[in-house]
């Protein structure tokens, strides 16, 4: 039943502690998200310095595997500290969580590489994201919840999309420390040492944070349950059993969070790897357009929360997923040809076709066992789109028959023909000979424009699906166990449909040698979460939770929270 005391709180707060409450939230968590979002933006370099293997491919799986663990136990962290915040307060225990963020990203920059200590530098960064997704399963419902908690029922939307700003706000924070840097140190240095720098800072970051935080008061609604005696006995249990509980937390998880997720890590993290790994674009100039678009991008969640108080929060994130599916190929398709249109000229007038028995490539082997998986490998580090053909090809050399063939237009190569060693620099002879170059790229400004642009629709399509969800996650469950209920579904459909995008649209892209063909995991799961959200999501005005309610029930009269 919901309580008096989690509807009202003991008072309305000034618009100075609304205000206050806002910076020190949204500040929290773009610094939260900065520890966390700073591994993947340096992703090529961790993986030199803590997972050496020999196979480029390799190494970026390790660490998008890496980024994934720590999204693997964001759900866990939801689930100890929703039931910290649902039992001792809102407030202390996202102070816990920003704590525990900033002392396990500076540990990063402080390990050994793998070339010093061998297996336990690995062994040590995998323990630091697990405390690192520990920590942000308690962070975001935290915030989000104190936000909402302070804010009037008819800028609810309006307050709370400054949290989801302030998420991209965190990555593109991570960007701007990654180029300061990149200007301040020679590149030889940055690569060996300068890109610890950006990790090191996070202890600054804590220490601005916890000021801040330190600073405020507890949220008025837990205040006014716990002096009401209505405070959750067990969280986690009741998150379960309340009554319909279970049908929120389903469609929360599969309608909400699996759908801003996936298209969030695909604007952005999915974007800045498409960019300057498969389209070979300039590292700095790749930062700078992400950065741009970044920025610009986080007034959509600001628009797109204010004007979820007044359509309701289910319109956006339905026009939000509709859009993804039907714009998603197109905008990354627009995206390779503005970045590197030579590359795609050459996919179209010098198709690559691999010809071979055994043409099996398995992107996590350090070494592939056959002279065509050998040759997958190569084409895949270099960004080259192939299609294989199965079969032993026949030869035209009177010399000696091969096993495997490569064709480009009407051009043929046996790599088996070659050493070893000088195997990729031949094939890069090869294929540059029939118009790919492999250097990189610094398109000219019109289409950077163009990229921006790109990246921007993309933004705004991650604004219409997340801008919203704060306060759509706080209306949508009983106050006395929000913290828990909330956070729960959250983290496991980011931690494990968004944190894994990655590594799985990464080892799609792999497996297959189509640069586009990762986004299949992300037009996937929008396609299942649409359908849920059109059916479990509340239409109409905002509403508080009120006992007994179903999506389709009329609207009660918002309460002060």
């Amino acid at each position: 039943m919901a309580t008096a005391a989690a509807t009202q709180g003991s008072r309305e707060p000034s618009a100075k502690e609304i205000r206050l409450v806002i910076a020190a939230s949204s500040a929290g968590t773009i610094f939260e998200w900065y520890d966390f979002f700073i591994y993947g933006t340096l992703a090529a370099l961790i993986g030199r310095a803590f997972f050496p293997s020999g196979n480029e491919t390799l190494e970026l799986l390790l660490v998008w595997a890496g980024f994934a663990v720590g999204f693997g136990f964001r759900p866990l962290g939801a689930i100890l500290f929703g039931y910290l915040g649902d039992r001792l307060g809102r407030k202390y225990t996202f102070l816990v969580t920003v704590t525990l963020m900033g002392i396990a990203t500076a540990g990063v920059g402080l390990i050994p590489s793998a070339a010093t200590i061998g297996i336990a530098a690995p062994i040590i960064i995998i323990t630091f994201r697990i405390i690192q997704g520990l920590a942000l399963g308690g962070e975001y419902g935290g915030a989000a919840i104190y936000v909402a908690e302070h804010a009037p029922p008819e800028k609810r939307g309006f307050y709370t999309s400054f949290i989801q700003a302030s998420v991209v706000g965190g990555f593109v924070l991570s960007i701007i420390v990654v180029l300061l840097c990149r200007a301040a140190i020679p590149p030889d240095d940055f690569a060996a040492w300068g890109w610890r720098v950006p990790f090191l800072l996070s202890i600054v970051l804590l220490l601005i944070s916890l000021w801040m935080r330190l600073k405020l008061s507890e949220s008025p609604v837990f205040q006014a349950m716990k002096a009401a005696g209505e405070t959750a006995g067990n969280p986690f249990v009741e998150s379960f059993t309340y009554p319909g509980n279970k049908r929120r937390i389903f469609v929360a998880l599969f309608g909400v969070a699996g759908v801003l997720t996936v298209i969030w890590y695909t604007a952005f993290f999915y974007g800045l790897s498409f960019l300057r790994g498969a389209m070979r674009m300039d590292e700095g100039v790749t930062e700078m357009v992400v950065l741009i678009a970044g920025l610009i991008s986080m007034s959509f969640y600001v628009l797109v929360g204010k004007w979820s108080d007044r359509v309701g929060r289910k319109k956006p994130i339905i026009i939000g997923a509709v859009a993804t599916l039907i714009f998603l190929f197109p905008i990354f398709w627009g995206l390779g040809a503005l970045s590197n249109p030579g590359l795609a000229s050459s996919a179209r007038s010098a198709p690559v076709v691999v010809e071979g028995a055994a043409c099996d490539y398995d992107p996590i082997a350090s070494e592939q066992d056959t002279a065509c998986g050998r040759l997958l490998s190569d084409l895949t580090a270099l960004g080259v789109s192939y299609s294989i053909r199965e079969g032993t090809p026949a030869t035209n050399t009177p010399a000696e028959a091969y096993s495997v063939r490569l064709t480009a237009g009407s051009e043929s190569w046996w790599p088996e023909a070659v050493q070893e060693a000088e195997r990729r620099s031949v094939l890069e002879e090869f294929l540059g000979n029939q118009g790919y170059d492999f250097s990189r790229q610094t398109p000219p400004l019109p289409n950077l424009i163009g990229i921006i642009a790109l990246l921007c629709a993309l933004g705004l399509l991650s604004a219409l699906t997340y801008g919203s969800v704060a306060a759509l996650l706080t209306e949508m469950f009983p106050a006395r166990i929000r913290y828990s209920s909330m956070s729960i579904p959250y983290h496991i459909g980011a931690g494990y449909l968004g944190g894994f995008l990655p590594l799985i649209a990464g080892y799609i892209v792999a497996s297959t040698g189509n640069a586009y063909a990762g986004l299949w995991y992300c037009w996937v799961v929008m396609a299942f979460g649409l359908l849920v959200a059109w059916w479990g999501l509340p239409g109409g005005p905002p509403r508080d939770f009120s006992d007994g309610e179903n999506p389709h029930s009329p609207p009660v009269a918002p309460s002060l929270p």
